[in-house]
């Protein structure tokens, strides 16, 4: 029989991370959601219903990240959705927001992990987010493509160190109808779904499929999956 554990989704009270803790809410699973703000995550959790609750986390503060969990019980699943976005370029380089992002992710990341180690059971799985910024850089990526990159081994490691414990990453493309996109100029998207083989962009109902597949499947480790239609073959 499985053991009983949560599910944490890190950076879960909006966008991505939001819909999939509702998703996992719906099916019976204990989601715990985190969020810099503890009365927006406690917010989040309300509105996502069933067994959730919200916290306060900031991956940027990564000193404090053990105590924020200190009452999080047994770990099922575990989901690193926290991202920022940064426009960052090595002619206009901005030291401090680059700091805050390689901090967020190359050390956030991992010290939520090591925090929560303990308490994994058997069967936990785990899955980080990353972008499809490491694979096609853009104008204004270099702090984005570097973390993203980091994220594509980071797993590789994990998935070593931790097992039985299954460690994957998701790496979105653009997602059409999220937050982030779905505002943008038609133009705009139209040139990327020019060049996507799929012929339209991928929605954030797949990219949440994507991330149960990765949870669910204990066959599954040690894998980088693009969530991109395509796009980045052509």
């Amino acid at each position: 029989m499985a053991e009983q554990g949560s599910a944490v989704i890190i950076g879960g009270t909006s966008g991505l991370g939001k819909q999939l803790a509702g998703v996992l809410a719906k099916r019976g699973d204990e989601v715990i959601v985190t969020g810099r703000d503890a009365a927006r995550a406690q917010a989040a959790a309300r509105e996502i219903g069933g067994r959730t609750r919200g916290l306060a986390v900031d991956l940027a503060n990564p000193s404090e990240i053990a105590g924020k969990l200190a009452d999080v019980g047994a770990v099922k699943h575990l989901v690193i959705a926290a991202i920022e976005r940064d426009d960052n370029s090595v002619r206009k380089f901005d030291v401090a927001r680059a700091a805050r992002l390689v901090t967020l992710k190359l050390v956030g990341y991992p010290e939520v992990v090591h925090t929560l180690a303990p308490r994994f059971t058997a069967d936990a799985s785990i899955v980080l987010f990353g972008g499809l910024a490491k694979e096609r850089p853009y104008p204004g990526s270099t702090t984005v493509t570097t973390v993203n990159g980091g994220v594509n081994n980071m797993i590789k490691t994990m998935a070593v160190e931790l097992a039985p414990v299954r460690v994957n990453a998701v790496h979105p493309g653009i997602v059409g109808d999220s937050p982030a996109w779905n505002g943008k100029p038609p133009e705009v998207l139209q040139r990327v779904v020019a060049r996507t083989p799929l012929g339209r962009l991928v929605t954030m109902d797949e990219v949440v499929g994507s991330v149960l597949f990765l949870l669910d499947n204990r066959g599954v480790n040690g894998v980088n999956l693009y969530m991109d239609g395509g796009w980045l073959l052509t």
